[in-house]
């Protein structure tokens, strides 16, 4: 992995929350580990089986997100194997459906493909697509072209 810059470390562990959880989500892979985490995938096997991910870069980025709190380790057991390590999302890598579900509509609406979508988020009832939608403090829709970043 390349090294960062000093003005770039710095950004990252700073004050901009933005900027730290780029610290920790700081490469496609992340992101791709906590979809499919999301889709119930919890094995070693299973994240690089579904990613073709190369097993050092897998361990690494496992690593990474359990330091972070994004998962947690578990150890589990199948009948007659020896003892294994599952990888569990926390509750902070649950709220990360969001981000995950704002990227996945950007990508439908600006990066569109002929192909059928690949994953979709559900609701309770298992039918109904969910949706990420800006509102504000009184739970009133906000479009993104109305909204203004401010520094506090």
């Amino acid at each position: 992995m390349p090294r960062q810059s000093p003005a770039l470390t710095k950004a990252l562990n700073g004050s901009c929350a933005i900027a730290r959880c780029l610290g920790v989500l700081d490469d496609p892979w992340s992101f791709l580990l906590v979809r499919e985490a999301l889709l119930g995938r919890r094995t070693f096997a299973e994240f690089r089986d579904s990613l073709g991910i190369a097993s050092d870069v897998l361990s690494a980025r496992l690593a990474k997100l359990v330091e972070a709190d994004v998962m947690t380790r578990t150890s589990y057991q199948e009948p007659g194997q020896r003892t294994r390590e599952a990888y569990d999302l926390t509750p902070a890598g649950r709220e990360l459906s969001a981000v995950l579900i704002a990227m996945k509509q950007w990508g439908e609406t600006h990066v569109p493909r002929e192909a059928p979508a690949k994953v979709d988020a559900r609701g309770r009832d298992g039918e109904s697509s969910v949706t990420f939608q800006l509102v504000d403090e009184h739970d009133v829709a906000v479009p993104a072209d109305e909204v203004t970043f401010v520094r506090s």
